[in-house]
């Protein structure tokens, strides 16, 4: 089986100069940590139930069949509320802009981002585009009911 890994040509924009590139902090991790590209000298503030584009200073050529996918980090989201707004967020294989981050505020106090802080993680999938076969039925299955019918 061929080699089935990406390599991702990775433009660091001025902003994200000097920031920690995204990496795999251990073996088995899926996911990169994608850190805020905000000047050192000034913080974002994310005010309960607000949102915010956070900058990461960064972007990439994803080939064509993969696609990023941004999400929350798990240790934010359980002690802070933050959590990544259109989650998983995508970055197609023909973007090209810089990547960023849309984050909420579910907590109950206002959340500071400094430069440098890890706010979500990037993880490299492989997509299939489809092709549209217009029928006049559908082959049945043992499914019974509809939406949300499997319980729980």
């Amino acid at each position: 089986m061929a080699n089935q890994t990406p390599t991702i040509d990775l433009l660091i924009l001025p902003h994200g100069d000097g920031l920690e590139l995204p990496r795999y902090e251990t073996a088995g991790s899926a996911g990169m940590d994608l850190r805020a590209a905000i000047a050192s000298d000034t913080t974002v503030t994310i005010k309960p139930g607000e949102r915010e584009l956070i900058p990461t200073g960064l972007s990439m050529a994803i080939p064509v069949g993969w696609e990023g996918q941004i999400r929350p980090r798990s240790g934010l989201a359980l002690k802070k509320g933050v959590t990544v707004l259109n989650s998983p967020g995508t970055i197609d294989s023909d973007y090209r802009g810089e990547v960023g981050v849309i984050l909420i505020n579910h907590g109950l106090e206002p959340f500071v981002i400094k430069r440098g802080e890890r706010v979500a993680q990037l993880l490299l999938a492989k997509v299939n585009q489809c092709q549209w076969n217009v029928v006049s039925d559908l082959n049945q299955t043992q499914r019974k009911g509809g939406f949300g019918s499997t319980g729980s």
